[in-house]
């Protein structure tokens, strides 16, 4: 095997593949090593995303919903469904059918683009003779440049063992076969609202622990209210300004102590997630051997470019700074290997990268908000438009939830938006490009958007900017 590359990344994740091809795209030498495998034992590059996150959750979502909606939506649209039933099994094994295309996908656009695919744990040697030293499955790789994309792992609970039989990391939530009675879930973020609907969707009791006080602090209280109001209806039990005392198991349960304020209660529970969010992932880089220097999280610490400093050494995705999201890493992917290869490059920006919950109604936001504006003092107008008033989301039956948008009130310039309601995750990438646009909400009231659509709710609110809406 080639031993000299011009880029050897470290991690095939959404960031690492994504800077592998680009860069082998420039014409460049490239490869890139990643220690994911299934549950064959097949390489499985994607990362966390792939793997255990992105595309695994959404099927779960996906089949919970369907069911959901054959059980109690089917007989307004005049569907007759008798006997309906549930097959977790064939859930999962409809989910792991979905990975390994995606998974096997990318080890063919390796072998299309010529990147070396090597499965295994790379460890960063260091620099000699202005290369960069990786060893692998016992054997050593020199590169020129290295990008370091290892990702994240799960954040752990103090003095509490992930056994992924009783106590599940979100690995283990995704792969459950039957579904549990009884289910306990630590964290009210993204993965645990995403995960306890899936389950509370095909019948299991679920209970939501959150240690913060707030629930959705990057939307504003009435999107926030909204979400959680439509949440609690559909059975999800939450509880926030909790403190988790102790978690033992008994028996075949789990036993959580927790209280609100002086208030001590017991939750016993079948199976419990931790999902107390992320940590970066650092499996094969020393920081202190490498002179490298930790940021806040425990990751790399990088500029603007995602340069750490060190002559061809870079770092991109979740090992970095800023929001914990592929589609991040994966912008931050293409910028290094553009700048590797010698091509001008801008930062990423992170103010025009959406953040999406996909439960239901699903949500979504990007850039400043009401909170974020008022405290750096810009002044701003607000838009809002209901689903209520959309004919499509009536069509659909989905018409909870509304549209904002915020606007510089000096120059009409789109700042943010948040979308609470039926594909919200499609629907924010309109925002999206306008603000990457430096478009106005005239500029969006003025674009002719088709009817009946649920991009109506955008022209809707962009026409509230200017107290100009139409059905509201």
């Amino acid at each position: 095997m080639k031993t000299l590359f011009d880029v050897a990344v470290m991690g095939g994740g959404p960031g690492g593949y994504v800077a592998a091809l680009r860069a082998a795209q420039r014409g460049l030498t490239v490869v890139c090593i990643d220690d994911g495998v299934n549950a064959l034992g097949e390489p499985s590059p994607g990362g966390t995303c792939l793997n255990v996150g992105c595309i695994p959750s959404k099927s779960l979502l996906q089949s919970s919903e369907l069911f959901v909606q054959i059980q109690h939506e089917a007989g307004i649209h005049g569907v007759k469904v008798a006997d309906v039933s549930f097959d977790a099994a064939a859930m999962i094994q409809r989910k792991d059918a979905i990975v390994r295309r995606l998974t096997q996908g990318i080890r063919l656009l390796f072998d299309k683009n010529k990147v070396m695919h090597v499965s295994g744990l790379a460890t960063l040697q260091g620099q000699q003779d202005d290369c960069w030293q990786l060893t692998v499955n016992e054997q050593t790789i020199s590169a020129k440049n290295v990008v370091i994309a290892t990702g994240s792992q799960p954040r752990q609970l103090a003095g509490v063992t992930v056994d992924n039989t009783h106590i599940l990391d979100n690995g283990g939530a995704l792969a459950l076969t039957d579904c549990p009675v009884r289910l306990g879930v630590i964290g009210a973020g993204v993965i645990g609202l995403e995960l306890g609907s899936v389950w509370n969707r095909v019948g299991a009791q679920v209970t939501l622990l959150e240690m913060a006080e707030t629930f959705l602090p990057a939307l504003e209280p009435r999107l926030a209210g909204d979400v959680r109001k439509a949440l609690a209806a559909s059975g999800l039990e939450m509880r926030f300004g909790v403190s988790i005392d102790a978690i033992e198991r008994q028996n075949d349960e789990v036993v959580i102590r927790w209280r609100q304020g002086d208030n001590a209660q017991e939750t016993r529970v079948d199976k419990l997630i931790v999902a107390i969010g992320r940590e970066p992932r650092l499996s094969g880089v020393d920081l202190a051997a490498l002179g490298l220097v930790p940021d806040t999280r425990g990751g790399i610490d990088v500029d603007a470019l995602c340069r750490t400093g060190k002559p061809g050494l870079w770092a991109i995705g979740d090992v970095v700074r800023g929001p914990m999201l592929a589609h991040k890493a994966m912008e931050e992917g293409l910028v290094v290997a553009d700048q590797i290869a010698g091509l001008p490059v801008e930062p990423v920006n992170f103010l025009l990268i959406p953040s999406v919950i996909y439960t239901q109604p699903e949500v979504a936001w990007i850039g400043e908000n009401e909170v974020t504006l008022k405290a750096i003092g810009i002044p701003f107008t607000k838009g809002h438009s209901l689903f209520a008033g959309n004919g499509r989301a009536l069509a659909l039956g989905q018409d909870g939830g509304r549209c904002t948008l915020y606007a510089d009130k000096r120059t009409d310039r789109v700042l943010g938006g948040a979308i609470v309601g039926p594909q919200a995750s499609e629907l924010i990438n309109e925002i999206a490009l306008a603000m990457a646009f430096s478009a106005s909400g005239e500029d969006i009231a003025c674009t002719v958007h088709a009817h009946p659509t649920l991009s109506e709710v955008i022209h809707e609110a962009a026409m509230a900017l200017n107290k100009q809406a139409l059905h509201g």
